[in-house]
């Protein structure tokens, strides 16, 4: 990313209140500053990859010995520091005189900063300009031209070192502003190949901000709910409905959990890493029910949560584990499908995923109550165990899930499936 300069750091308006005095390397005020940190932790050369400038309170330099300040000054020097910012003053009453000569030694820029203007006004104002420079420089995208929301979201999704100032400062380049209380929410759509069905179902929700691209085969989305809008609506459940009408027949959406948007940009990654993930396996994994005939495929991953927790890893490094959890609690009914044409263990999943209501599984596998009666009791007799039994419960659904789940994969790698 193209940086500011030291120089035009110094120029910015928040950096200029806090009185800023150089006192070390003049002849650097051209070296480029990647970005701006502040920390009160003296030691805190550790977390630097090189060109940021570091603001500091001087609070870890006040009871200090000497040797243990110049070696401060060492160590950011040698991790390519692009400069020292101290506040003096307060916590540090003057500069210590062995900080200034180091730094002038290993050529170091060295601030003080003699008025009090919080760090985070520096930062924001910094970090926004440097994130500015970049966008205008077109060097910060990723392979998709000059859409610098495809790349933010694709840093996001992808989990790449990033941090809260720059993640909201291209956020909010990028025109996507999460009010207080905001909820957020990934999607991944699979089969798009423009933006269009996210921003129709933006609008079915009214008041969602959005950052939305188009990658090949995919569109991806993080949408911002306001908080203030019917507290007691369930954000997932809305953006399901909204993705279903909007969504054109064909098209599969995975949705996301809701995270707050004060929480951090990692929670904001957590989001759109899931809705990625549950489209990919809702691409593999056959479903537990049978599908919708027209229309899309909406899912979320709440609704793939266990397929989710079972892969963790990939289907490939957990199959022999999942082949074992399947045979030591379904083999009989293997065994038995093996042998006769029949649906038993689809119609133990289904029945377990809806709270065992004969009403609701009967509906869903198409089937009549007392077709569905005779399969429970044929699944119990060869178990030899009653499914409504609360102990069994948990094992029973993991291992039908796991073995649609290994079923699914194995026929996807089989027939050369590969997700986008």
């Amino acid at each position: 990313m193209p940086a500011l300069t030291l120089r035009e750091v110094l120029a910015l308006d928040p950096v200029r209140a806090a009185g800023p005095e150089l006192l070390a390397g003049e002849s650097a005020l051209d070296r480029p500053v990647r970005w701006v940190h502040s920390s009160e932790v003296y030691e805190g050369a550790n977390f630097l990859d090189g060109g940021e400038l570091l603001l500091t309170n001087g609070f870890g330099l006040t009871d200090a010995d000497e040797e243990v300040r110049r070696r401060y000054v060492r160590e950011l020097a040698a991790r390519d520091a692009a400069g020292l910012a101290v506040e003096v003053g307060r916590s540090l009453r003057h500069m210590p005189a062995e900080v200034t000569d180091e730094a002038r030694r290993v050529g170091l820029p060295l601030l003080a900063l003699h008025r009090v203007v919080p760090f985070v006004r520096i930062t924001e104002a910094a970090n926004r300009a440097i994130v500015a420079r970049g966008l205008s420089g077109r060097s910060v995208v990723r392979p998709w031209g000059d859409d610098h929301t495809a790349a933010l979201l694709a840093d996001l999704a992808d989990r790449a070192a990033l941090n809260q100032p720059e993640v909201e400062a291209r956020a909010a380049l990028a025109g996507f502003h999460p009010g207080p209380g905001a909820r957020l929410i990934g999607v991944s759509v699979h089969g798009a190949r423009e933006v269009g069905v996210v921003d129709r179902a933006v609008r079915l929700l009214g008041g969602a901000g959005v950052l939305r691209a188009a990658f090949p085969g995919d569109v991806l989305a993080l949408l911002a709910l306001p908080g203030t809008s019917r507290p007691r609506r369930d954000p997932v459940r809305a953006v399901q409905e909204a993705f279903r009408t909007a969504a054109d027949p064909g098209l599969t959406v995975a949705v996301g959990h809701a995270v707050d948007a004060g929480a951090g940009w990692l929670r904001w990654s957590d989001t759109l890493r899931a809705a990625r993930t549950t489209l990919e396996l809702a691409l593999t994994v056959p479903p537990a029910e049978p599908a919708v005939p027209e229309g899309p495929l909406v899912t979320s991953s709440r609704a793939l949560a266990l397929e989710r927790e079972l892969t963790r890893g990939g289907v490939d490094a957990n199959r022999e584990r999942l082949t074992g959890m399947v045979q030591h609690a379904l083999g009989p009914l293997l065994e038995w499908e093996a042998a006769h044409a029949s649906d038993l263990v689809r119609t133990l999943e289904v029945h377990l995923r809806h709270g065992c209501s004969p009403t609701r599984t009967a509906a869903l596998l198409h089937i009549g109550r007392q077709s569905l009666y005779q399969r429970l009791e044929r699944i119990e007799s060869l178990l030899g165990l009653e499914i409504g039994d609360p102990d069994l419960l948990g094992e029973l659904l993991a291992a039908a899930c796991a073995h649609r789940v290994v079923r699914g994969t194995g026929a996807s790698a089989a027939q050369g499936l590969r997700v986008a």
